[in-house]
């Protein structure tokens, strides 16, 4: 398995344990939402910042989804 893969994995079941949900509850709303791609295109921003800053990141993507350049 690749870092990218790995850390993504991490990120959903981290933010999912954050907000009492599975990992496999976020990836489902990552789907649903048309987010997973992006959140996963993210590796390079995510894993060198606080973890708490790609959870606000991923709070902000489910209100408002993707910025419109992407």
């Amino acid at each position: 398995m690749d870092r990218e893969t790995e850390f993504f994995i991490y990120l959903i079941e981290r933010y999912g344990a954050a907000k009492g949900q599975t990992g496999g509850q976020v990836l489902e709303r990552l789907d649903a939402a048309g987010l997973t791609g992006f959140v996963f295109s993210m590796y390079g921003l995510y894993h060198a910042e606080r973890l708490e800053n790609a959870f606000d990141d991923l709070d902000e993507l489910f209100a408002h989804g993707p910025p419109p350049e992407h």
